[in-house]
């Protein structure tokens, strides 16, 4: 009896001395424990998007991918897939499932080591959200004690949907629509069961079991979670039978990109971390541009088929590589090898296996054969040097390639044909000139390849594309369109050495006196050279500096006359929308409203206020001279939009090097740029290269756009002159076109000033190629 007693003391003392010491222990861990009310404020972290204006997705930054979903918007069979796997009886516990710690427990003193299990949905959601993932018993304990605090605190739904878009799933996918657009490309609603099974089964071990990287663990994964949503009775057996045998098809898929703007993404992403530091990327940021979908799927697609069509024009520059001797047996091997060299834009990598007489056989890095077409590879039989076709022109495609040569290919509209990585590299910007709102920009030829944007960043030579401010200035200092200029030779000293600097055109011709409006027009280099030495320079740079140029693109020389400064393509569209909007300097912009996590609109672009620079006469005297280029001119090219609103010019400088075509209308305005990172000679000018790219954008943005031309505002008249002299004349002279002047500077000949608010018929001289002289 006396022992009894002893013994059920000491086990008094051992129960109460155990309650202090779990007390204690509760207490210690207790007191660190977070306040559960943030998880309700919780910010997920969520990759900054950016949208066209029209909201279709054009790029994600961030390391995960997430997007935030409501529990009603996950589907009920995914939930129970979910639960059936990781927590059974998730709706029953208070957060802690006992049974199943008591299990891990057991499984803990048979093999001596700390394992995972026995951990419910709430305590997941205490380790994702609070805990550090290593494996610790003092990591366990609070993990237990922050489950139950959860579980005592929040609804079981808001546990599961923290869950449910907290979780990793592998391949940076946080979250059940993150992982449903990896793995599957599809929206959750979409999900078949065998796909619902596979995912459940993935939070286990995303990394190691995932069916990307370790298709067989994912197999036996999947298959578990289908057995215990049937134990559940979640679905029949039949079902079971069905999504068991189900074939793998998880792939890789990366952020479904509507319309492919990677230089504007770029420029986005870099304001947004100026402005919102590291943070952006995981703020939720929804960043809307100003881009227009159509207009940049019409630009990306106007510089890519521009730039391989002024390189097909230059000959072919011969195989990549050479992989010799070619085992037909081993096909499978090339085509793996292939894989690792990267296609660029469209042009992929392939193999020469086979030619004869004009066929040529390759192998695609898909393991699939073709013959390319050899009509549409026959680009290659010539090769054009130093400005010059040299060489034989070949008949067979033996001529051209050899077996084990590692080519380029491209689908071009179903056939399979040669191409090559352009040398040269091209520009493109649009934007509206009344706002500044840029509506497409492309700033290379693949952004992969190089991610230097020539829009923003590469400051050229805009050679004779520059002259429209010239000639702006010459008409605020009193020129007319109708004053004559001397074409005759010049000599001046030459500033970089002892010689004597002798401008010429391109014609290497001189046309003597000649009017403002044809000389813009054929792009007379003499004209401009003398029109400037006349206004005087320092006049020049300062008038031109209003629209928007620095130093570095206005040197204080005559040259200036000729665009030998330095201007990036967005500096000229800024300048030259000046021209379209009648006088207003506008600021681009390319992002119009930034919406945080809670659609709440943080930023939103301010009205555009432009900044009245010149005159509105001034304007629309030279947007008038510029429609001349095109009428007749080194744009003329232009006319096959049957358009009468645009206005344009050419730009070609010195050997070649920068070519450039822009041209407008009111709502729309286009720069286009074509040369070499390192320059060098072309050997084109910019109607050659340039032009075909803005003529390929504008024919697609044109499209059920009405004409916009500029209004005539008031004091412009319209007056018969003399194409020789400038003056004014009469109906009966033979030698006559009509010419526009302001009020002020209008020439006089009795009752010929006739008030006019219809644009003018102009027939000048024949027109010329643009192209600044070799010196």
């Amino acid at each position: 009896m006396r022992f009894v007693k002893i013994f059920l003391k000491t086990l008094l003392v051992l129960f109460v001395a155990a309650t202090l010491l779990l007390a204690g222990a509760v207490w210690y861990f207790n007191r660190d424990l977070p306040n559960i009310n943030s998880l309700t404020e919780e910010k997920l972290q969520v990759p900054l998007r950016v949208y066209t204006a029209d909201g279709q997705v054009m790029a994600e930054f961030g390391e995960k991918r997430r997007q935030p979903m409501t529990l009603d918007q996950i589907p009920l069979l995914l939930q129970e897939a979910v639960i059936a796997t990781e927590d059974q009886r998730f709706y029953e516990h208070g957060g802690v499932d006992f049974y199943g710690l008591a299990r891990a427990a057991v499984q803990v003193m048979m093999t001596h080591e700390k394992v995972q299990g026995g951990s419910t949905i709430t305590m997941q959601v205490a380790r994702n959200f609070f805990l550090d993932p290593k494996k610790t018993y003092t990591r366990k304990a609070k993990e237990i004690l922050l489950a139950l605090k959860i579980g005592r605190e929040l609804p079981k739904d808001t546990i599961l949907e923290l869950y449910l878009n907290k979780v990793y799933f592998g391949k940076r996918a946080y979250g059940v629509a993150a992982a449903a657009q990896v793995y599957y490309g599809e929206t959750l609603d979409q999900l078949t069961l065998p796909q619902i099974a596979m995912l459940a089964g993935l939070p286990q071990a995303p990394s190691s079991a995932n069916p990307l990287n370790n298709p067989k663990a994912a197999l036996e994964r999947r298959t578990h979670v289908l057995e215990r949503m049937l134990d559940q009775h979640y679905i029949t057996q039949a079902e079971y039978d069905s999504a068991v045998v189900a074939p793998l098809t998880a792939q890789y898929h990366a952020l479904p990109v509507a319309v492919n703007a990677p230089y504007v993404a770029e420029m986005v992403r870099d304001a947004m971390v100026q402005q919102y530091g590291e943070d952006a990327y995981t703020m939720g940021l929804k960043v809307y541009t100003t881009i227009n979908a159509a207009d940049q799927l019409s630009a990306n697609q106007a510089v890519e088929s521009g730039l391989l069509a002024y390189d097909q024009r230059h000959g072919y520059r011969g195989a990549e590589a050479n992989w010799g001797k070619i085992n037909l047996k081993n096909l499978s091997e090339y085509a793996n090898d292939l894989s690792e060299i990267p296609a660029v834009s469209d042009l992929q990598p392939a193999l020469v296996i086979g030619s004869s007489e004009q066929n040529i056989n390759v192998l695609l890095d898909t393991g699939m054969t073709v013959t390319l077409s050899w009509k549409d590879s026959q680009w290659a039989r010539k090769q054009f040097q130093q400005g010059k076709w040299v060489g034989t022109v070949p008949n067979l495609a033996t001529d051209i390639v050899k077996v084990g040569d590692v080519i380029r290919v491209r689908d071009l509209n179903g056939k399979w044909v040669l191409s090559q990585l352009p040398e040269a590299e091209a520009a493109f910007i649009a934007l509206n000139p009344q706002t500044g709102a840029v509506i497409a920009l492309v700033g290379g030829f693949n952004f992969e390849s190089s991610k230097f944007n020539r829009i923003t960043s590469a400051k050229r030579q805009p050679g004779s594309a520059f002259k429209p401010f010239l000639y702006s200035a010459a008409l605020a200092k009193g020129y007319t369109l109708a004053s004559l200029v001397n074409d005759a030779p010049i000599a001046v000293a030459d500033q970089d050495s002892s010689g004597l600097w002798r401008p010429q055109n391109d014609t290497l011709k001189f046309y003597g006196p000649t009017r403002l409006r044809v000389a813009l027009m054929n792009s007379r280099n003499l004209v401009s050279i003398r029109l400037l030495q006349q206004m005087g320079i320092p006049y020049a740079v300062d008038y031109i500096k209003n629209f928007g140029f620095t130093d570095e693109a206005l040197p204080p020389s005559l040259s200036l006359a000729l665009g030998t400064g330095s201007v990036t393509p967005l500096d000229l569209a800024r300048g030259l929308s000046t021209f379209a909007n009648g006088g207003l300097l506008v600021q681009p912009y390319f992002i119009q409203k930034v919406i945080d996590e809670n659609n709440k609109v943080i930023f939103e672009a301010p009205v555009p206020t432009p900044t009245k620079i010149i005159t509105p006469q001034n304007a629309y005297l030279i947007n008038s001279a510029m429609k001349s280029v095109v009428s007749g001119g080194t744009g003329r090219g232009v006319r096959v939009l049957k358009r009468n609103d645009l206005a344009a010019k050419t730009g070609t400088t010195q050997l070649q090097n920068d070519n450039w075509f822009e041209g407008f209308n009111t709502q729309i305005l286009g720069v286009a740029w074509v040369g070499f990172d390192q320059p060098r000679s072309t050997f084109e000018n910019g109607a050659q290269s340039a032009l075909p790219i803005w003529l390929s954008f504008m024919r697609q943005a044109l499209q059920g756009m009405p004409e916009s031309n500029l209004p005539v505002p008031p004091g412009i008249v319209t007056v018969r002159i003399n194409t020789k002299t400038g003056q004014a004349t009469s109906a009966i002279d033979k030698d006559s076109v009509f010419e526009i002047f302001t009020t002020e500077t209008a020439p006089h000949f009795n009752s010929n000033i006739i008030e006019s608010d219809n644009e003018e018929n102009h027939q000048d001289n024949e027109p010329e190629s643009d192209h600044q002289p070799l010196f």
